[in-house]
C-alpha cells in the first residue's frame, strides 16, 4: 500500500471548480515554499547557534535537561531500528491530529476510521495547516507536556523533571521518525498541498519547534536567539546576493561568448 493515511474533504463540491482553484493554489504555494527556504536556512543556522550555544562548560557539552531530551529521543530512535514499529500507534496520532486542528479551525468531524496499516479522518472543510498538522505537531509530546504541567499543578514534580524530559524526547523522536518514514511514501496529505510547499514548510516548522524547546531547556534565551538571527540572516543574504551576482556575471559571459 503506498499511502497510509487519506483525508477526505467537504463532500459536494463541483469537481471543475475545485480543479482550477486546487491548481490555482497549488502554484501560490509553491512559489510560498520558494519564499520559505530562505528563513528554513537561517533557522537551521540559528539551531546550530543555539545548540553550541548550549554548552555550560569545558566537560558537560549540553545541561542535563538538555542531556535528558536526547537521551530519550536515543532511546526511541533504537527501539524504532530494533523492534517492530508500532503503526497503529502513529497513524492514531496522525488522524487525530488532522481531527484536532479541524476542530481548532472550526471544522465538524464526520468520521475517524483508525487500522492497522492506515486511516481517514472526514472533516467539513480543510486548510494547509489542517492537512499538514501531523508532520510538524508532535501529538503525544503535547500530551506529554499537558499531563506534566496539569499534574504539576497539585503536586511537586520538580524531581521527575528530568524523566518528563526524557519522555518529551521519547515522543518527540518518534513523531520525527515516523514522519520522515511517511513521507518517503506518496502521501495525499502531501499531493493536494504541493510537494515544494509541504516539504519546505514541514521542515520549518519542525526547526522551529527545536529552536523553541533548545531555548526553554538550555541556556540560550531570547537575547540570544535575536542574536544569532539577525547574524544569520544578513550572513544568508549576503551568500544569496553573491549567488545572484555569479549567476549573472555568468550568463554576460555565456551571452557574450555565445550570443
Amino acid at each position: 500500500m503506498t499511502n497510509l493515511f487519506a483525508f477526505e474533504r467537504q463532500e459536494g463540491w463541483i469537481f471543475s471548480q475545485e480543479y482550477v482553484s486546487s491548481h490555482g493554489m497549488k502554484l501560490i504555494k509553491m512559489f510560498v515554499g520558494i519564499s520559505l527556504l530562505f528563513p528554513s536556512v537561517v533557522l537551521t543556522q540559528v539551531l546550530w547557534d543555539l545548540l553550541l550555544a548550549a554548552r555550560t562548560n569545558v566537560d558537560i557539552f549540553l545541561p542535563l535537561p538538555a542531556v535528558a531530551l536526547v537521551t530519550g529521543s536515543m532511546a526511541w530512535i533504537l527501539l524504532f531500528t530494533i523492534f517492530p514499529r508500532p503503526l497503529r500507534s502513529y497513524i492514531l496520532a496522525h488522524e487525530l491530529t488532522h481531527a484536532l486542528w479541524g476542530v481548532m479551525m472550526g471544522a465538524r468531524i464526520s468520521r475517524i476510521r483508525v487500522k492497522a496499516d492506515h486511516g481517514s479522518v472526514v472533516l467539513s472543510k480543510t486548510n494547509f495547516l489542517i492537512t499538514l498538522a501531523p508532520y510538524f505537531f508532535p501529538l503525544y509530546t503535547v500530551l506529554a507536556i499537558l499531563v506534566y504541567l496539569i499534574c504539576s499543578l497539585f503536586y511537586d514534580l520538580q524531581s521527575y523533571s528530568l524523566l518528563w524530559l526524557g519522555l518529551v524526547g521519547f515522543t518527540w523522536a518518534f513523531h520525527v521518525t515516523f514522519t520522515i518514514n511517511a513521507l518517503l511514501q506518496r502521501q495525499t496529505d502531501i499531493q493536494q498541498q504541493g510537494k515544494i510547499f509541504s516539504y519546505v514548510f514541514i521542515y520549518f516548522a519542525n526547526v522551529l519547534g527545536v529552536c523553541i524547546w533548545v531555548v526553554l531547556v538550555t541556556t540560550p534565551d531570547g537575547r540570544d536567539v535575536l542574536h544569532f538571527l539577525t547574524m544569520r540572516t544578513a550572513r544568508v543574504w549576503d551568500g544569496v546576493l553573491w549567488i545572484v551576482a555569479c549567476s549573472r556575471a555568468m550568463w554576460s559571459w555565456t551571452w557574450m561568448r555565445y550570443g
